[in-house]
Order: structure tokens, then C-alpha cells, then sequence
């Protein structure tokens, strides 16, 4: 049976990217977003746009495009970066960072829990520079923050969902080649999502919680 894939921020970078290899897989994606984009409209997915994951009506519109879904893989990968550093700190784009990469997949995942059953699976987009221990160069404030905020939640999700037999995966992408970054990474979203994907195919509950890098590396917290 062709499983059904459920992806935020899915009209471009990384999300776009996820989107397309399941295609090719044959899944039934789902592509959320608020905006679609050329490339996504030309992938043979359903595309949902209206869905602002950091607002309550863009979850209201989640919630009803997937109403009687069963999902077997949801990501929840939108997310933004802004940068403030000592001297120049910006309360606005901290809690902004904080809305859009820490709460609103906890919220989407509460969200949608009534669309997943046993044996489904949550794929956390995170970042190890919301490692602590990792932490090799400072700044970044509010983005740091609210990743190591999605790393806490994402583990208690995990906690609170093993009991349903439904793992949770925590996920650094890479240095990946997308706008956020202006493209200066070192791997392609392709790379990436490839990576990802099959880092997800093989969760199970034996690592549901941990925090790994796409390359298979555990990270630290």
C-alpha cells in the first residue's frame, strides 16, 4: 500500500525536495504551505496552500484539507532563520523564530494526532545549532533558541507517543543549499531530502527521540 506523506514549507528548498522523492516513490503527498510555487505546482501532489503554520487560522486550514487522512510519515519542516547578535538583539524576530521553528510543529503535530495511528512516524526538521554542547561559535540567538526549544518538545513528543507506537525523528538537514542560507551550503536539498528520506524509512521506536545529523551522526544535545 502506498503510504501517505504529509510535509509543512513543502513549496520550495528542502520541503520541495521531499516532496518530490516520495512522488517518485509513488506516496501520496500532501504539500502544505502558505504559498505554492511553480516547482511544486508541477510535481503531481496535492498541493494545500493556506497553511501558515505559525497561525491558528493557517492550522484551522491544515486541519481541514486532512480531515479523514490517515498520515504515515508527517513533516514538519517550515521554518525560518533571522540573526541577531550582542549589541543588535531583536526581541520581535527571537519570538518570531520561536512561534515559527519551535511551536508550531508542536502544534501541528498535536493538531493532526487524530490522523495518526499506529505505526505512524513524526519527522522533526530541526538544526544542530540548536545543540548546546555543539555550540562552537555563538550568535544566532533567536534561531539557536527556538531549535534547541523544538529539540525539548520534540523529545517529550516522543515520550508521550511511544505508548501509540508512533516514533519521532529529530533531524539536521545538513548545510543545505536553499534561500534561507543564499545557497551557500555544502550539500543540495536533493542530498539532503535523500538523506532524510531514508533516515526515516529505517525510524523506529528504538530511536524515536534521537537527535541525529542526515548523515547518520548522533548529535549531541
Amino acid at each position: 500500500m502506498n503510504k501517505t506523506i504529509v510535509i509543512t514549507g513543502a513549496n520550495r528548498g528542502i520541503g520541495l525536495a521531499f516532496a518530490s522523492l516520495y512522488q517518485q516513490q509513488g506516496a501520496q503527498v500532501y504539500a502544505l504551505c502558505r504559498n505554492s510555487s511553480p516547482e511544486l505546482d508541477a510535481l503531481q501532489v496535492k498541493v494545500v496552500t493556506g497553511v501558515d503554520v505559525a497561525t491558528d487560522q493557517g492550522l484551522a486550514n491544515m486541519v481541514s484539507a486532512l480531515e479523514g487522512v490517515n498520515i504515515d510519515i508527517l513533516i514538519c519542516n517550515a521554518g525560518i532563520l533571522r540573526d541577531e547578535s550582542l549589541g543588535r538583539l531583536n526581541s520581535a524576530t527571537i519570538c518570531e523564530q520561536f512561534e515559527v521553528n519551535a511551536l508550531a510543529p508542536l502544534r501541528v503535530a498535536d493538531a493532526l494526532l487524530a490522523n495518526l495511528s499506529s505505526g505512524s512516524k513524526i519527522a522533526m526538521i530541526t538544526s544542530r545549532m540548536g545543540s548546546i554542547a555543539d555550540n562552537g561559535s555563538g550568535g544566532r540567538y533567536g534561531y539557536r533558541m527556538s531549535k534547541a526549544a523544538l529539540n525539548a518538545g520534540a523529545m517529550s513528543l516522543a515520550k508521550d507517543l511511544a505508548g501509540e507506537n508512533i516514533a519521532v525523528g529529530i533531524y539536521h538537514p545538513g548545510y543545505v543549499q536553499t534561500d534561507m542560507v543564499n545557497h551557500g551550503g555544502d550539500i543540495s536539498a536533493t542530498e539532503s531530502a535523500s538523506r532524510l528520506v531514508g533516515l526515516i524509512k529505517e525510524l523506529s521506536l528504538a530511536e524515536s527521540g534521537v537527535f541525529k545529523h542526515s548523515n547518520g551522526q548522533v548529535l549531541p544535545w
